[in-house]
């Protein structure tokens, strides 16, 4: 049977879903899809006022996608191998979460037509992590416009995004705990999440490495 196609990597703000991204496009010569997140010019305002520019920063993340996937239908075309850092169909936790009730209503008349000529992946792989490993690395990374960040907000995020996936039945998908993994440092764990990654076709595993020094 041929391996996943078409892989997307998915997770809260910092919890390394572009890093893996990168690494399996360069190990399985695939082509990378990366969100445009810091070409959207209301993203610094939004962190430092979320309510003000909520909506402003959610349409432009939409239209964006949105253009952004379409490019992608003519690739598929040809089975051109690709994994991408984001799942079109994320953008609905941060509305929820950020929208007003009249803002949401409008963004619901939208999404829905815009979501059917979005292309399925063959798998999705979920990355979570506990709010204060997320806040750590936000923190080492140190991107200016994430500097006005509350923990809060992030640990609303991390639940929004672990509702959603719950409830995700759209494609198969994989669910890491990244607390206790490092793939970016250590070929051992990259090459087993891998593995898992290109091979997984059917409902919702959940993958949870061993603490080292632990046993099952």
């Amino acid at each position: 049977m041929a391996e996943n196609r078409y892989i997307v990597v998915e997770g809260v703000i910092g919890v390394g879903k572009t890093s893996l991204a990168r690494l399996l496009s360069e190990r399985l010569q695939a082509r990378l899809v990366l969100e445009e997140v810091e070409e959207n010019p209301f993203l610094k305002d939004f962190y430092r006022e979320r309510a003000r520019y909520a909506f402003q920063t959610q349409m432009h993340f939409l239209f964006s996608r949105y253009q952004q996937q379409r490019s992608l239908r003519q690739l598929e075309l040809f089975r051109e191998r690709m994994v991408a850092d984001y799942l079109f169909q994320k953008d609905r936790i941060f509305a929820s979460l950020n929208l007003s009730e009249r803002e949401l209503a409008l963004y619901e008349r939208l999404v829905g037509w815009l979501e059917l000529e979005v292309m399925k992946p063959d798998v999705v792989v979920y990355l979570q992590a506990s709010p204060d490993v997320l806040m750590e690395r936000i923190a080492r990374r140190a991107r200016p416009y994430e500097k006005e960040m509350e923990r809060d907000y992030i640990r609303h995020l991390n639940e929004a995004y672990n509702h959603f996936f719950f409830h995700y039945t759209e494609a198969p998908l994989l669910v890491v705990n990244t607390n206790a993994i490092d793939f970016v440092n250590n070929t051992e764990d990259f090459e087993d999440l891998r593995g898992r990654i290109v091979s997984h076709r059917q409902g919702t595993v959940y993958y949870a490495p061993i603490e080292p020094g632990k046993t099952s």
